[in-house]
């Protein structure tokens, strides 16, 4: 025997290994400092466009700030306590998680807990609990649970593929049928589109799609088409000479405020249109505020790190997808979420899309979509991380 080829086998093995796990922690790490940038970024935005609304309240300047920084840090906690979690409970934990999200929204509709703002019923308010919207968690359960249905198994094949590609589309029709209850449209479009995703990344047929397609647009199409409000948003939208100092008023103050901020903004602070020029500034039209005073060149920086962080999530997930698939799933259906979130919001302010209530991705006011946010980078960090480059 040749002991030094055999020690030499062994320090490539080594080598190879090593390598593996340096890059493994590269990309995790990259993904982190993304992560923490964009969160970060958030609410030093939040605060300045924010200020102005809780002294009109009569809350202290910082009460917003204040509050979502909070959810950040348990966001932060949540990204640790995923990252050492084993990979068999994040996937038990997914059917559970599903009924439990479910039966919340159920429990919204039809119990006193349930909190109706302006004319939408979409927030749970339970004792010793701060008051959260159940559908944000049914998105991260779905996703899991899709994950669970057609990454167990290297290929699925004939009736057995068939059956869960059934149960989970039974499980869109049934969850987005509660958020449209909920007169939560913009959250449900999202939602249908992520689970899209996930449907053709398992090989559904084309006849399975548009099923889906049928069942869910033409329900949702009713739906939008029976409340007065809708139509005069949708009208308004198609002709907003219309109605400018109507429905149309909030995203044409958005669009002043965005082409008012230049190229590199008026300063941190400097801006005015904050103060009680666009409504609800600092929650889903918080990117016109941001733009106005970090200008277009801030833009950039802020579109980078989501595709950034869109990047290595996807591209995780293409490396698992042979190897891995549970986690290639979660890694596709999170990475999608979040990207279109911040789409369909900043298409929502620049007038791409019709009005609609979207937060923007780590930068509007609310504790239950950035915790869940987070919750979600904390999933894509642990499918990083499981992943050999």
């Amino acid at each position: 025997m040749d002991y030094s080829d055999h020690f030499e086998s062994q320090s490539l093995s080594s080598s190879h290994s090593t390598h593996e796990n340096s890059s493994v922690a590269l990309r995790s790490f990259l993904f982190l400092i993304v992560v923490i940038m964009l969160v970060g970024w958030g609410l030093i935005t939040l605060y300045s466009a924010s200020y102005d609304e809780a002294m009109r309240l009569s809350l202290p300047p910082h009460y917003f700030f204040s509050r979502q920084a909070m959810f950040a840090l348990f966001g932060f906690f949540l990204i640790a306590l995923f990252s050492l979690l084993p990979l068999s409970w994040i996937r038990f934990s997914s059917y559970p998680l599903l009924i439990l999200s479910l039966v919340l929204m159920l429990v919204t509709l039809f119990s006193p807990y349930g909190v109706e703002k302006m004319g939408a019923r979409r927030w749970l308010d339970l004792p010793l609990l701060p008051s959260f919207q159940p559908s944000e968690l049914v998105k991260i359960a779905l996703i899991l649970t899709a994950s669970r249905l057609f990454g167990g198994a290297a290929e699925l094949h004939g009736e057995h593929k068939n059956v869960r590609v059934l149960i989970f589309i039974a499980l869109i029709i049934v969850s987005s049928g509660l958020m449209v209850a909920q007169k939560d449209y913009s959250t449900t479009v999202i939602f249908i589109a992520t689970s899209g995703v996930l449907l053709i990344i398992a090989g559904v047929r084309l006849i399975w799609l548009s099923l889906v397609a049928v069942v869910l647009v033409v329900p949702m199409t009713i739906f939008l088409l029976i409340e007065p409000y809708r139509i005069r948003r949708v009208v308004s939208f198609l002709f907003p000479s219309l109605d400018p100092g109507g429905m149309n008023y909030q995203v044409n103050r958005a669009m002043e405020a965005i082409q008012s901020g230049g190229l590199f903004g008026k300063g941190l602070g400097n801006g005015v249109y904050k103060l009680g020029l666009i409504p609800e500034v600092h929650s889903d039209f918080i990117f016109a505020s941001f733009v106005e005073e970090s200008g277009a060149i801030a833009v950039i920086f802020l579109a980078l790190l989501f595709l950034l962080l869109f990047y290595f999530g996807v591209s995780s997930a293409l490396l698992a997808l042979h190897s891995a698939r549970f986690v290639s799933y979660l890694a596709f259906g999170f990475s999608t979420m979040i990207l279109l979130q911040a789409l369909v919001n900043l298409a929502v302010v620049t007038r791409l899309l019709p009005p609609t209530g979207i937060p923007l991705p780590f930068f509007s006011q609310g504790g239950t979509n950035l915790l869940v946010v987070l919750a979600e980078c904390g999933l894509l960090y642990r499918c990083i991380r499981e992943v050999n480059v």
